[in-house]
């Protein structure tokens, strides 16, 4: 407790109580939620732990849509680990300076940022307007779509006011360290006093996200099918009594 000394004092310094409340009090909730919320779905709705598919109600849409979206939040997710928890001193260590960084991240970010939202644009057209799909749409899946869509347009939309229309901004010297601090246990909410507004809204969406991503479909991110490399094969039998002329192979006869 006494490694949060620092951010409670900082309540009555230029953060404020208000900057106490949503930059320490808030992300710590936050990972609480996101923890006990998985521990808790996975004791008690094994069974809902599912993306609840629906490409046997249509398919068209989805092979479009569904390849945007996971390839693009995929290199948006990397582009975050990489720009939060990595330290501008490891980088330039190996060698990249911080234009480099900057450039590159700025191009690899607003591609896969606009690929990210057209393809969530396309999932949640399909969504609207297949019949059977929206059928299977829970009030649920519409919270998490709204909440998922908002973040990644703030994301998007910080990003290319600071970097593409503004004079840029360094988000590593700010958001990275205040992001670091929550998991130090030594939150320094000063950090994100002054942060542009777009920056700060965009992080509010995000833990608003994790706060609800253990009751939704996003859980199935956090799986893998393991088990598929070692379960036995299924074995499928027929019950035509003519099984044509040719001998079965070795291992499918008839038992």
């Amino acid at each position: 407790m006494t490694s949060l000394a620092p951010a409670l004092a900082a309540g009555g310094g230029e953060a404020g109580v208000s900057g106490v409340l949503l930059w320490v009090a808030l992300p710590y909730v936050t990972l609480a939620v996101f923890v006990l919320g998985h521990v808790w779905r996975y004791r008690y709705d094994k069974f809902g732990w599912t993306t609840r598919s629906s490409q046997l109600y249509e398919n068209r849409l989805l092979r479009i849509g569904s390849p945007l979206f996971h390839f693009g939040i995929l290199v948006v997710l990397l582009g975050h680990v990489g720009g939060i928890l990595v330290p501008e001193s490891w980088t330039n260590a190996v060698g990249i300076s911080e234009h480099t960084y900057h450039v590159a991240a700025l191009v690899l970010g607003t591609i896969a940022g606009f690929c990210t939202l057209a393809g969530l644009a396309i999932l949640i057209y399909r969504r609207r307007t297949v019949g059977p799909v929206f059928s299977a749409t829970t009030r649920n899946d519409k919270l998490m779509y709204a909440v998922l869509a908002l973040t990644i347009v703030l994301g998007l939309a910080a990003t290319v006011v600071a970097n593409l229309l503004g004079g840029g901004y360094d988000y590593r010297e700010t958001v990275s360290p205040w992001f670091r601090s929550i998991f130090s246990f030594r939150p320094d909410p000063d950090l994100m006093s002054g942060v542009p507004i777009l920056f700060r809204l965009h992080a509010i969406s995000a833990m608003a996200l994790f706060c609800i991503w253990p009751f939704t479909r996003l859980v199935h991110m956090l799986t893998a099918p393991v088990g598929y490399l070692t379960r036995p094969y299924i074995v499928y039998r027929s019950r035509d009594v003519q099984l044509g002329a040719l001998p079965p192979r070795r291992g499918w006869e008839r038992s």
